[in-house]
């Protein structure tokens, strides 16, 4: 068969043009999104969580320390969706124009419990995405000049102590002793993180094995005795968390510390307020009658009475020394006096420590 001319030259220009916008759609770049997903109360590192790109069925989990990556993504405005079991769904609005990694992302926890009041609400953390889903006509969401406003998130710390301190633990079951074991005490779960002393690894034990705790401070070098609430009553009602003694003797002072939610009151139109939940710590003192744990008095006169017929001598010793009832650092000063007034006082420690 014989060819018309034409024919050669219209299949030149045909793979032509196709190469052309072969190599044109080659040219766009891609990139790489990656990150690392962590615990927000913990600070561990969650290995499984999905991470996924939301409208695109390609994604990852994560592993090897939280990691995540994902590769071969244009140029674009992204929206980032990290879901993990029992935790709050994570997004975030991610305009990709070069290999981004978005350093540590914190998933938050569904909610948890408080010792003796429990924390009712869930903590959330929102965040840019979910105001851009709730107003969709609002062209750009809750934005100000097209920079989202950074997402909200759960600052403070639920642990007495940061610090890993060590420990000598006496457990209820067979007054079992534990020794050599680095320890710290979450508040909200009422449960003490162990580190093994040879190979640092971690294990939880519920408060309620404990009976009682002595730790060496790590900053001040001095110990600090704890003791199960479970051994007392508040009002004639058992307790849930722990005590610090803070003066033993005839009259000990105790100390409870315990972890509250303050959710933001941010006002995204007026751009004021408080942008993060906090979780904060509030320290209540008690003395101990019997089994029964008291609550320090507010009222001056109802605070001496605390000391029967020594009560005079107490409060000429506090006008003295310019000692306030209401003042903690105060209140242990007057504690460790009275009790230095009986035979055999031994002082647990010289000085309050407050925790930050």
């Amino acid at each position: 068969m014989i060819r018309h001319p034409f024919d050669s030259k219209a299949r030149i220009l045909t793979i032509f043009i196709f190469a052309f916008f072969l190599g044109f759609t080659g040219m766009a770049q891609q990139f790489t999104l990656k990150g690392r997903v962590l615990d927000a109360d913990t600070k561990n590192f969650i290995d499984g969580a999905s991470v996924t790109i939301r409208g695109n069925a390609d994604g990852e989990l994560t592993s090897s320390g939280g990691f995540f990556e994902l590769p071969d993504l244009l140029a674009d405005r992204y929206v980032l969706s990290i879901r993990f079991n029992g935790y709050n769904l994570y997004e975030q609005v991610v305009k990709l124009e070069s290999d981004l990694d978005l350093g540590d992302i914190f998933l938050v926890k569904f909610g948890a419990e408080g010792t003796g009041a429990a924390i009712q609400k869930t903590i959330r953390a929102n965040n840019i995405t979910s105001l851009f889903n709730e107003r969709p006509n609002m062209i750009g969401g809750n934005m100000v000049y097209g920079i989202p406003p950074e997402p909200k998130k759960l600052v403070g710390t639920s642990y007495i102590d940061d610090k890993w301190n060590s420990a000598s633990i006496l457990l209820y079951r067979d007054q079992q002793l534990l020794e050599g074991f680095r320890a710290r005490y979450n508040v909200i779960s009422n449960m003490f993180e162990l580190m093994e002393p040879e190979n640092n690894l971690v294990s939880i034990m519920p408060g309620l094995r404990i009976q009682n705790i002595v730790w060496v401070d790590s900053a001040y070098k001095v110990p600090r005795y704890f003791v199960n609430g479970m051994d007392f009553k508040e009002e004639g009602a058992p307790i849930s968390g722990f005590f610090e003694v803070l003066v033993d003797g005839e009259l000990p002072l105790m100390r409870r510390t315990k972890v509250i939610l303050k959710e933001s009151n941010y006002n995204t139109a007026l751009m004021v307020g408080e942008r993060n939940d906090q979780l904060l710590k509030r320290n209540y003192y008690y003395y101990l009658k019997g089994k029964e744990v008291i609550e320090i008095e507010k009222n001056r006169k109802k605070f001496y009475a605390i000391f029967g017929d020594k009560a005079e001598e107490m409060e000429s010793f506090a006008n003295d020394n310019g000692l306030n009832h209401r003042e903690p650092n105060h209140i242990f000063q007057l504690f460790t006096r009275y009790n230095s007034l009986f035979p055999g006082f031994s002082p647990i420690i010289t000085q309050l420590i407050e925790d930050k």
